[in-house]
């Protein structure tokens, strides 16, 4: 087992902001929403445990007593989660009215199946009761029955909304298109991820273009919170059995929650009771079962008493018990209830214990909005708890194993997600050409000597989390779809690139790669797929935001790297961005797309595998290297034609210059083909 340096290290100001309620008794992300209450669509895109369930509370009264609506429907993916919107006294904290739920329309803690549940939501349609929470299928079992006219002048509410996809197999999905489309009802979606269903769009482009969205950022929360100070995200590598191996970055003194592999993945030893029993023989001594919650009594070496809740046992009468207590309401505030958690499904989306300081996940997990529900289980914040951690461990390529192509992507997989998360967990940036008449915007500091008209400007907004960057030669965009994928969906556009098995492949092991062969050629690409309907211009326009905002990132984080190694404290991701435009003469996208983004990536990866493992990786990949296709050549001719425009010549096949080189091997390999075509 290798340790390492986590992948990811962000420390945050500890402002209090994002806990702190203004005179309604609402936190800054709630007001955030409340102000949007008057849109018929509403997505609130805020990471978990920042109150959505809360900020929709004070949204939905507004629509039922203010804004005509007669009903309320909130909808959540599984039956645990429907507790998130119960009673709330809003009014004891200065708001003007309660939010209160019958008792009988909540049908997730109703008994019986979701099918099973429709009659009473007929029931309820016809009462005077005014909110109804149910299930995702019970709602999809009700309208197929019933039709989407029985629920004109509702408002409908989609928690979890990454559950959703435009996709026709998904039921949901079609039944909201069609709400849409008669345009009867009011719609608040919410969601923690980032990623828009991962693979699938949630929706198609024209449903989306009418959602006003209001994002608080991951940054935001964090930097606003009163007790944890640093999040670090890691993956460590280990060979053989996991079980073997997870006792060195098991901390039992750690408030953890373990998630162990899927029973049909690589990591598994397809005997999970096993695994669990693994687990806690590493930690210390059986000292018998909790009679009241049924929580495992192991005693450390240290002789301390680790209390364990197995969430995996197939038993579900003990299953049952175990997650019963972890939801006693009256233990939440209690950190010595329990002390680690081992889980197989279960304890991911909606499950709060505040406690938790270390997420750690065995085998890769293939959807990122999964990563992202368990990194915040670990992102709750609570008193004396300063520092949260997410561990994925995955197994080593293994030359004798055949799956040896398998690790190899699993690794790479995982190295995307570590990047993707990033993203997600440092200040937004907004990008603007640096132009003669330009000034300095209000609210933001422009470090040292303040704004400078003679050079690219770098501001930073610490409340708002957010960056205004000047750079020479930037393309703007100019339709309005362009604009909001720049200002709303730049991480969907990283997603696609850094998930792209050749671009991440080629960035960290093909040692005679020219950067702009991935940060032009393949990302251009990438983007001309994913957003069609955008002219050539916007399609440049929106590549360049995506690898502008990418490589700062990679930037900040080497700077960060080489000067502390500690994280520097909560500046220092802001001051890494600085040192880093500084160290350059000028900040110009020609030389943001001179840098390999992978190439940070690649020096942690060299840190945390062993020498001859990462050996083995370079192999695989190398031996599968493609050469020049079609298509990238005739991208790398369209940039040499754009290269002659501005430098009256064609690039040079003998220059010095890797990326003119480059451009001249696509025109003459296009002119081959041509020729070769022609001769027949």
């Amino acid at each position: 087992m290798h340790k390492s340096v986590p992948s990811v290290s962000v420390t945050y100001a500890q402002n209090g902001n994002s806990t702190r309620p203004n005179e309604l008794g609402m936190r800054p992300m709630q007001e955030r929403a409340y102000e949007r209450r008057g849109e018929q669509y509403l997505l609130i895109k805020s990471p978990p445990a920042s109150g959505k369930s809360r900020a929709l509370m004070f949204v939905a009264l507004d629509k039922l007593h203010n804004q005509g609506l007669r009903k309320a429907i909130i909808v959540v993916p599984e039956k645990s989660i429907g507790s998130s919107f119960a009673d709330e006294p809003l009014s004891k904290f200065g708001f003007w009215a309660d939010w209160t739920v019958t008792p009988k329309w909540n049908l997730c803690n109703a008994p019986g199946e979701d099918g099973g549940k429709v009659g009473s939501v007929q029931s309820f349609l016809d009462s005077d009761d005014r909110v109804l929470v149910c299930t995702h299928a019970t709602f999809r079992f009700a309208v197929d029955r019933f039709g989407i006219e029985a629920f004109d002048d509702c408002l409908i509410v989609v928690d979890e909304f990454h559950h959703v996809s435009a996709n026709p197999d998904n039921k949901l999905g079609a039944h909201l298109a069609a709400f849409i489309a008669r345009d009867k009802v009011h719609v608040v979606a919410m969601t923690g991820s980032y990623f828009r269903g991962d693979a699938e769009a949630v929706l198609m482009p024209e449903d989306e273009a009418k959602f006003e969205t209001v994002t608080y950022t991951y940054y935001e929360q964090l930097n606003g919170y009163r007790y944890l100070k640093r999040l670090d995200i890691g993956y460590y590598f280990y060979s053989g059995s996991y079980a073997a191996d997870i006792v060195k970055v098991l901390d039992p003194n750690e408030k953890t929650i373990i998630h162990i592999p899927s029973v049909n993945s690589r990591e598994s030893t397809k005997d999970k009771i096993k695994e669990v029993e693994h687990i806690i023989e590493t930690l210390g001594e059986w000292q018998g079962t909790d009679p009241a919650t049924g929580f495992q009594l192991v005693k450390t070496p240290e002789g301390r008493v680790l209390r364990i809740a197995d969430l995996v046992d197939d038993e579900t009468a003990k299953r049952d018990r175990v997650s019963a207590a972890l939801k006693d309401p009256a233990q939440k505030m209690n950190r010595d209830h329990v002390d680690i958690i081992i889980a197989l499904g279960m304890a991911k989306e909606g499950f709060d214990w505040i406690w938790c300081e270390h997420a750690l996940t065995v085998g890769y997990r293939s959807s990122l909005t999964e990563i992202v529900q368990i990194i915040g289980r670990a992102t709750r914040d609570a008193e004396g708890k300063t520092r949260a951690r997410f561990t994925n461990l995955i197994a080593e390529p293994d030359a004798s194993e055949e799956a040896v192509r398998e690790a190899v992507n699993d690794t790479l997989k995982a190295i995307a997600a570590s990047l993707l998360m990033e993203q997600v967990l440092t200040p937004r940036f907004n990008f603007t050409p640096k132009a003669k008449a330009a000034g300095p915007v209000e609210g933001f500091d422009y470090g040292e000597g303040g704004y400078d008209p003679k050079k690219c400007n770098i501001g930073f907004n610490e409340a708002q989390g957010q960056f205004q960057i000047e750079i020479n030669g930037l393309a703007q965009p100019k339709s309005k779809e362009a604009e909001r994928i720049v200002s709303q969906d730049l991480n969907e556009v990283i997603t696609a690139f850094v998930q792209d098995k050749t671009a991440i492949e080629r960035g960290m092991f093909d040692e005679e790669l020219v950067p702009e062969e991935l940060t032009q050629v393949r990302l251009g690409k990438i983007i001309r797929d994913k957003y069609p309907t955008l002219d050539a211009e916007d399609q440049e326009a929106v590549r360049q935001h995506a690898i502008a905002a990418l490589n700062l990132t990679q930037q900040a984080k080497a700077a960060i790297n080489e000067g502390s190694g500690e994280g520097g404290g909560s500046t220092a991701f802001v001051d890494g961005v600085r040192r880093f435009a500084m160290s350059v003469t000028e900040l110009d996208i020609d030389l943001i797309d001179r840098i390999n983004p992978f190439a940070e990536a690649y020096a942690i990866l060299s840190k945390t595998m062993d020498e001859n493992s990462l050996k083995q990786v370079a192999a695989v990949i190398n031996a599968r290297k493609v050469q020049l296709t079609p298509d990238e050549a005739r991208d790398l001719a369209r940039r040499a034609l754009k290269f002659k425009q501005e430098r009256g010549r064609l690039p040079d096949i003998t220059s010095a210059d890797p990326w003119e080189k480059r451009m001249a091997e696509g025109v003459a390999f296009l002119a081959r083909m041509k020729q070769e075509q022609k001769n027949g």
